[in-house]
C-alpha cells in the first residue's frame, strides 16, 4: 500500500518568486506539467526539481557593480535564496529551470555579470493585452538542452526585459541568442537539466516549442523523483535488515 501511494504521488518542484501576482503563468505551466509546487522553500531537501521565475532586477552588488538609476531596489532575501537554491541544485544535479530574471540570477550565481539597462527598447516590449504575442526571433544553438528540449529555431518570443546577460558565468553555455546577439539562453551542460531563458515560455504554452520545455523539464523531475524514491525504498529495506 505504501508503494502504491508512493507511485500515485506527483513530482513535487520549489519555486521561487517575489510578487503572487505575477505567479500563476508559472503555476498553469507547472500543473499542466503534472508536477506539484512548492512555494518559496529554504531548501531543496523535499523537491525534486527548481523554477526560478522573472521579477525584479538582481543586486548589481552581487557582480560588483553599484546600482545604476534605471535598476531596481534590490530584493537582497530573495536574490539570497535563489542564489543559493541555484548552487544547491547544480551541486546536487536537481533539474533547474530559470526564466528571464532567473536566468539572469543563474548567471550571476556562476560568476557572471549583467548589462544593466538596454538602451534598445526591442527587448522591452509589454504587451499585457496578449503577453504571449511574439515581439522577436531568436536563434538556438545545436546540440544544446533547449534545442532537445525546444527544437531547433528560428523561435519566435515575448520580450519585456531591459536587462541582460554581458559576460558569461564559468561553465555556462549559450543556447540562444537574439538576432541582435543579446543571449536569450544559457544552460550548464555538465546537469542532467540546467535551462535559463530569457523570454517568458510559461505565457506562451500554445506554442508547442514552448510547453515543449515545460515537459521536458517535468521529465527531467519525474526521473530524479524516481530515483529519490527507489533510494528512499531502499534505505528503509536496509534500516528493517541491518
Amino acid at each position: 500500500m505504501a508503494e502504491v501511494r508512493l507511485r500515485e504521488m506527483k513530482p513535487r518542484v520549489a519555486i521561487t518568486y517575489g510578487r503572487n501576482s505575477k505567479l500563476d503563468p508559472y503555476l498553469r505551466a507547472l500543473e499542466t506539467a503534472g508536477l506539484e509546487v512548492v512555494r518559496n522553500p529554504a531548501s531543496l531537501d523535499d523537491v525534486d526539481g527548481l523554477l526560478v521565475t522573472g521579477g525584479t532586477d538582481v543586486n548589481p552588488e552581487l557582480y560588483g557593480e553599484e546600482r545604476r538609476p534605471e535598476t531596481d531596489e534590490p530584493d537582497r532575501e530573495r536574490d539570497e535564496l535563489e542564489s543559493r537554491l541555484i548552487r544547491e541544485a547544480v551541486s546536487k544535479d536537481i533539474p533547474l529551470l530559470c526564466i528571464c530574471r532567473g536566468m539572469q540570477m543563474f548567471n550571476v550565481a556562476h560568476g557572471g555579470t549583467l548589462h544593466q539597462h538596454l538602451e534598445d527598447t526591442t527587448h522591452q516590449v509589454r504587451t499585457p493585452e496578449d503577453p504571449a504575442r511574439a515581439v522577436h526571433d531568436l536563434s538556438i544553438t545545436p546540440g544544446t538542452q533547449l534545442e532537445r528540449a525546444s527544437g531547433p529555431g528560428p523561435h519566435p518570443v515575448n520580450s519585456r526585459h531591459h536587462q541582460a546577460v554581458r559576460d558569461v558565468g564559468a561553465g555556462l553555455v549559450v543556447s540562444a541568442r537574439a538576432e541582435d546577439g543579446t543571449v536569450e539562453g544559457l544552460e550548464n551542460p555538465r546537469n542532467r537539466f540546467a535551462v535559463a531563458v530569457q523570454w517568458h515560455p510559461e505565457d506562451r504554452l500554445p506554442d508547442p516549442r514552448d510547453a515543449n520545455l515545460f515537459e521536458a523539464f517535468a521529465e527531467a523531475v519525474a526521473c530524479t523523483s524516481r530515483a529519490r524514491r527507489a533510494d528512499e525504498r531502499l534505505t528503509g529495506r536496509a534500516r528493517e535488515h541491518p
